[in-house]
């Protein structure tokens, strides 16, 4: 049953294209004539999720089968919730308009932990129960993925099933399974299905597992409870030519993010920084030929009227084709006035070919992260990068036109003194000066603060908590002043809290529910984010977030540790050791 009141909301929302859903290149089929409905969720505003790659292909790819209909619901903002709640209206899809309590499945992507409480104000907005154990067979699947996947445990008692890795072969096989389990009327009930569907590999079923803890708060272990179910598998495209990619991409109704045409010419990376956990998970690189690029590049451009085009990867100077790829891509748009942007450029990939290429393309912002502002530090967390090159290739950049430039580092690194921390602001000032002698406009140091993420050399190490950060910045706000040099920094409060989600467990759940309760809403918005909401919870839940920032002993049980990345703990633990002696680890391809 259709929705017809919720449209009628549009008129009273501060951004009503966001909910719209008639895009250029959406889909709509006729509900009635498919077996199976799934909504592609996102825990974030459109022009947040529309940026977003991943759901793009996970959507046509879906689509591209008859008798599948795949429709996209994004979290509204607090105006249309608020509508939705005082007019007691379900949350409903773009495509449709079907309450989300109709669809057969509902997928959530999980890209940032501070959407979790997103997740769950959808669920209810959608007349949904929160909790997995409540949710008969009568409610959709509720499963997940995305990055946050690799350690799901703080939000694993919300979540039916999760997709561990890439999803293009998955989650097809995901759907045929649930397609079957309905078209036998539910054979064997939920149980039935769930099983069922952790016979795929990546797939995880958390209520499979269970969990137990130390006195000391420490995990004592995290065990399956049915035989067979061993460590959940790293799902895996092999040949990233094989599987689909959107040369229909939709075009937003609105300004987004990232608003162009998105191509992914690689996948994972070989640099093996320490900190860095899409670095370790979309591991092994893999590349798509540049003649695939190209034709899924001249379908795009021409489906949807956009004049930028973006490589992405990990570490796009890395794709080994990328000086022919960028040559036939200038040559064969750049009458067009087609921009075509690198934004993940590492400064040891600026070639002579590369920029001689590069200068052809329209000017915008150009970006680099060096992560850490002395060599010492970036010798700790494997970056490999010397100053003199940076400064090097920040000349080549300002030289071909380039009027800004955004450096990004990060605080709080392992072994980082004060010193590392002045270092950025050096670092920075001497980029500054490049920028003024070649008539450049400004440079940006964009701080993060560095949070241990699972499945990293790193996973082990303390993160510092919001005063010392606090003190840090004001540390590089001085010296970054005296340089005239911009400096953006992430709210110490958000780091903490999306600290304490990346290395959390099951306990956390609670938690998270309460703070929902509470209000909590969009809390990786600064506008929006309330700290003395999420301390409260905390305090009633009797749980100290401090707990989760600790340093971690090697042998410490970890609450993702049933989940197999691909990377080994042992090759972690070596790099942990390694990056307090310095030692470099080369370039996986060039051993």
């Amino acid at each position: 049953m259709q929705n017809p009141s919720f449209k009628d909301l549009l008129p009273l929302v501060g951004k009503p294209s966001r909910y719209i859903g008639t895009e250029v290149n959406s889909i709509h089929k006729d509900l009635d004539k498919v077996d199976i409905k799934i909504a592609l969720a996102f825990p974030d505003v459109y022009e947040v999720g529309m940026s977003h790659q991943g759901l793009q292909i996970l959507y046509h790819i879906l689509n591209s089968f008859p008798y599948v209909a795949a429709e996209r619901v994004y979290a509204p903002w607090l105006d249309m919730e608020k509508l939705l709640r005082e007019r007691d209206l379900p949350l409903s899809s773009l495509e449709s308009n079907l309450p989300l309590r109709e669809f057969d499945i509902l997928g959530f992507s999980l890209q940032y932990d501070l959407c979790y409480t997103n997740m769950l104000n959808m669920m209810e907005l959608a007349g949904i129960p929160l909790w997995a154990s409540e949710r008969g067979e009568s409610f959709p699947l509720i499963i997940a993925g995305g990055p946050c996947a690799f350690n799901p445990e703080a939000v694993a008692d919300f979540l039916d099933a999760v997709l561990i890795g890439d999803g293009e072969e998955a989650l097809p096989e995901i759907v045929e399974i649930c397609r079957n389990w309905k078209l036998r009327e539910s054979e064997g009930g939920k149980l039935g299905l769930l099983k069922a569907l952790a016979e795929i590999k990546g797939m995880y079923v958390p209520s499979f597992f269970d969990a137990s803890y130390n006195d000391d708060g420490t995990m004592e272990e995290i065990r399956p409870k049915y035989d067979g179910y061993p460590k959940v598998e790293k799902r895996i495209v092999a040949d990233l030519n094989t599987v689909p990619y959107p040369d229909k991409p939709i075009v937003p109704s609105m300004q987004i993010v990232h608003d162009r045409v998105n191509l992914e010419v690689t996948r994972g990376c070989t640099r093996g920084c320490r900190f860095c956990q899409a670095g370790m998970t979309y591991r092994p690189t893999r590349e798509r030929t540049p003649e695939k690029l190209q034709e899924i590049a001249e379908k795009a451009l021409r489906s949807t009227g956009y004049e930028d085009l973006s490589l992405l990867s990990l570490s796009t100077g890395d794709y080994s084709c990328i000086n022919e790829l960028l040559a036939n891509l200038m040559d064969r748009y750049s009458d067009d006035k087609v921009a075509i942007s690198l934004p993940s450029m590492r400064v040891d990939t600026m070639s002579p070919e590369l920029i001689s290429e590069i200068k052809r393309v329209r000017k915008t912002g150009f970006t680099m992260a060096p992560e850490a502002g002395s060599e010492r530090l970036r010798d700790v967390i494997n970056k490999g990068i010397k100053e003199e090159d940076l400064l090097n290739a920040l000349q080549q950049v300002f030289e071909a036109g380039w009027e800004s430039v955004k450096l990004y580092f990060m605080i709080g690194l392992p072994t980082e003194t004060d010193e590392d921390i002045l270092a950025i602001a050096e670092l920075s000032g001497k980029a500054m000066k490049i920028c003024r002698k070649l008539r450049g406009k400004n440079v940006t140091a964009a701080v993060a603060t560095f949070v241990p993420k699972p499945h990293t050399p790193f996973q082990w190490e303390q993160q510092i908590g919001i005063e010392e950060t606090r003190r840090r910045h004001d540390l590089l706000k001085k010296e970054l002043k005296k340089k005239g040099v911009s400096f953006k920094w992430h709210d110490p409060a958000m780091s903490e809290l999306e600290g304490v989600f990346a290395r959390g467990d099951r306990r956390l759940s609670k938690v998270i529910a309460r703070a929902f309760e509470l209000g909590c809403r969009f809390d990786g918005w600064g506008e929006v984010f309330r700290r003395d909401f999420w301390q409260r919870a905390f305090e009633d839940c009797g749980i100290d977030p401090l707990f989760y920032l600790r340093k971690r002993g090697f042998e410490e049980t970890l609450p993702w540790d049933h989940i197999a990345s691909g990377i080994s703990k042992n090759f972690l633990r070596l790099e942990a050791k390694k990056s307090y002696d310095k030692i470099f680890t080369p370039d996986c391809r060039d051993e």
